[in-house]
């Protein structure tokens, strides 16, 4: 193990960082848990700025799952055919509709989440974390795939993996926060090609910038 990661309190030092991101929703512009289901499935490799574009058409028409239940693919394709993968995700969400069948049939608890088409443990994690429910995993995107090798808290190079190691290290209370705010921390701050090291607010505890920008650290 590496000595960096052994002598760091990751719980003290991500504090102030979870403390700044706390409140912020997460990017995709939803307004319920059902339309926060829906743009999950559809933003697995793609952007949520895509998704927020097209989200609105698509919940004027279908407004709940009730309604989506009734969907056929061929008429979701006018509305999201431009999303990558479209033709799964439409599939996957199609089938969640009729087998929820109901808004309030929508699960948050990790188990039934991850039983759905199209919802893997990244997404679960999210979903769980805007309902404000108890926690049961961090949330691992690209960003904390990125950022969290970079501060040295684990060099896993899947999510499951990344996310084991950060759920070792971290006490549970803080994984609700903790996965969104290194995701936004790597979107504003800590980007693939010419991180912020002086505004980081991390800077100090992280082994990528002491070892390639240690006048910011």
């Amino acid at each position: 193990m590496d000595l960096f990661m052994e002598h760091t309190d990751w719980a003290k030092a991500l504090k102030p960082l979870i403390a700044k991101y706390k409140n912020e929703k997460h990017p995709l512009d939803y307004h319920n848990l059902y339309q926060l289901m829906v743009m999950v499935v559809l933003s697995a490799q793609d952007s949520d700025a895509h998704i927020n574009k097209l989200a609105p058409a698509l919940f004027e028409k279908y407004p709940d799952l009730k309604a989506f239940s009734k969907v056929q693919k061929h008429d979701l394709e006018p509305l999201i055919g431009k999303v990558r993968g479209f033709d799964k995700k439409a599939g996957w969400l199609i089938e969640i509709a009729n087998e929820l069948k109901d808004d309030k049939n929508i699960p948050t608890n990790m188990k039934d989440l991850v039983a759905l088409k199209g919802i893997g443990r990244k997404s679960a994690n999210v979903i769980m974390r805007e309902a404000e429910v108890k926690s049961e995993g961090i949330m691992v995107d690209l960003h904390v795939l990125r950022v969290v090798p970079r501060l040295g808290i684990s060099q896993a190079k899947t999510g499951d993996k990344l996310e084991k190691d950060l759920m070792a290290v971290l006490p549970q209370d803080l994984w609700s926060d903790v996965g969104m705010a290194i995701s936004f921390l790597g979107r504003e701050t800590c980007r693939p090609t010419n991180p912020k090291h002086s505004e980081c607010i991390l800077s100090k505890h992280c082994a990528y910038c002491k070892a390639h920008n240690p006048e910011n650290c």
